[in-house]
């Protein structure tokens, strides 16, 4: 299965035309920049288009867990508060290979990047659950009276 682009899904929503795109990408091969970067610079693209397209590239080719079945090590649950988990929805499940594994949703995907790009000191590599999986590990592991999975969307 070929990469979804960044551009071509900005294309798709109707935020950029393909001659924007094609632009951009020869920008790009100058500059170096990120393509979200330039999207926003050269043809004002708002930034929540960019991250909102950003989410749905980085879902598609991400790995689907399901976080009530996977290994969970308590020094990554230490690593946040309950309230954080919660307020982030996210879980830290284990170290692998250097990265802390963290598990989110595709809804909250780029508020739970932002979060562990300032809390989490090493490198975290995202999978993604569906909402009601993911709500009854956090309320395993950060139990938050009153709180139900299928809140968690």
């Amino acid at each position: 299965m070929a990469m979804l682009r960044l551009g071509d899904l900005l294309v798709e929503r109707g935020t950029l035309t393909p001659e924007q795109r094609d632009a951009v990408v020869e920008y790009q091969r100058h500059s170096g920049r990120p393509f979200g970067e330039l999207a926003e610079r050269l043809f004002g693209v708002s930034g929540s288009a960019v991250e909102e397209a950003w989410a749905d590239q980085y879902a598609a080719n991400a790995t689907l867990v399901d976080p009530r079945a996977e290994p969970v090590e308590p020094e990554a649950l230490a690593l946040i508060e309950r309230r954080q988990a919660w307020q982030f929805r996210v879980l830290p499940l284990r170290q692998e290979r250097g990265d802390l594994i963290v598990c989110t949703t595709k809804a909250n995907l780029v508020r739970a990047l932002r979060f562990v790009g300032w809390r989490i000191k090493e490198p975290c590599f995202l999978v993604l659950s569906r909402p009601e999986p993911l709500g009854e590990a956090l309320q395993r592991y950060y139990p938050l009276p009153g709180m139900t999975p299928a809140m968690i969307a």
